[in-house]
C-alpha cells in the first residue's frame, strides 16, 4: 500500500490536536473530586468522565497508530 496523500495526514493531525484538546479538558474536570461531593452538588457524573476519557484516549491511540503508517488490514509483526 502506498503512503497516504497529504489530505489525510493533515487530517489526522487536525484530529489528533482536537482529542488531545479534549482529553486535556476531561483531565481538567478532576472527576475524581466531584466523586467525593453529594450527588446533588455534582455538574457531571464522574464515571461518564472517565468513560469519555478511556474513549477518547482509545481514540487518539488509533490516530497515532494511523500517522505511524498501520492501516487497518495490516497486521502488525
Amino acid at each position: 500500500m502506498s503512503a497516504a496523500p497529504s489530505g489525510d495526514d493533515d487530517f489526522l493531525y487536525e484530529l489528533e490536536v482536537e482529542v488531545e484538546a479534549e482529553v486535556t479538558l476531561v483531565e481538567a474536570s478532576r472527576p475524581e473530586e466531584a466523586a467525593g461531593l453529594p450527588v446533588t452538588e455534582w455538574l457531571f457524573d464522574p464515571t461518564d468522565v472517565e468513560r469519555e476519557e478511556i474513549g477518547l484516549r482509545g481514540l487518539l491511540d488509533a490516530v497515532e497508530a494511523l500517522e505511524d503508517g498501520f492501516r487497518p488490514g495490516e497486521h502488525g509483526a
